[in-house]
């Protein structure tokens, strides 16, 4: 038989929609991770990997996700409570991670893609860094999708090196209504920024994470202008 896998117990768990949830997790044994990387969750015999929200020197893991109601792991996470038991695969895993050769740092996601993006910046403050420039569009459909809005707006007064930009997919919609920020498709504005801040291709990375469908319509439109663009997908269960 296998060797049973390490644990990690329930910490907090905070609902933002019925669909979305943050959940921080305290894994048994020390684990360390790169900002950016994934971690591997599992319940009743069943695991997924998922992008970790926490700069490494954090205490817990911090996980953002999203139910899938016909998967079969996430409808089970929606159920926990704190104090509960999930396992953890003893190490993190991915290259999704900060490359620092680029002074400009374009980040792009769709809602959980934001994930790797806060583990960077958080981090990258933590060391007290302060060469690299920050530009990250966020797409959601709905403005409540936004789970690290306050925290990147409060980031964007108090550091000029970073830039938030969040923008709803259907802004005529109740859900909605006050919206005063941008209204398309995240990567429908992407060459937008690029221009008004002037960024070209050798000083500049584009990161692209979240859907699929939105990260092949960014390398359409950026790799063939110069850009390199590193990506990180996030599959439906």
């Amino acid at each position: 038989m296998p060797p049973e896998l390490p644990k990690a117990k329930i910490a907090e768990r905070i609902f933002l929609t019925n669909d979305l949830i943050i959940i921080k997790i305290k894994p048994e044994i020390p684990f360390t991770f790169k900002h950016g990387q994934y971690c591997t969750i599992g319940l009743e015999g069943v695991e997924r990997p998922y992008s970790i929200v926490s700069s490494p020197h954090e205490e817990s893991l911090e996980l953002f996700l999203e139910l899938v109601p016909e998967g079969e792991l996430t409808p089970k996470l929606w159920q926990v409570k704190v104090g509960d038991v999930l396992s953890i695969r003893p190490s993190a895993k991915g290259v999704f991670t900060f490359d620092d050769k680029y002074p400009n740092q374009f980040m792009v996601a769709t809602v959980t893609g934001i994930a790797p993006f806060i583990s960077m910046i958080r981090n990258y403050l933590y060391r007290g860094l302060d060469s690299h420039t920050f530009y990250v569009l966020h797409g959601a459909s709905y403005q409540d999708e936004f789970a690290y809005k306050d925290e990147l707006e409060k980031l964007s007064r108090e550091h000029e090196n970073i830039i938030y930009i969040p923008t709803v997919s259907r802004p005529e919609e109740e859900r909605n209504k006050g919206w005063q920020g941008e209204k398309l498709r995240v990567n429908l504005i992407v060459e937008k920024y690029l221009k008004k801040f002037s960024l070209d291709p050798k000083s500049t990375l584009v990161y692209a994470c979240g859907h699929p469908g939105m990260i092949e319509d960014v390398k359409q439109r950026l790799v063939s202008k110069g850009y390199k663009v590193k990506e990180e997908k996030f599959w439906r269960e």
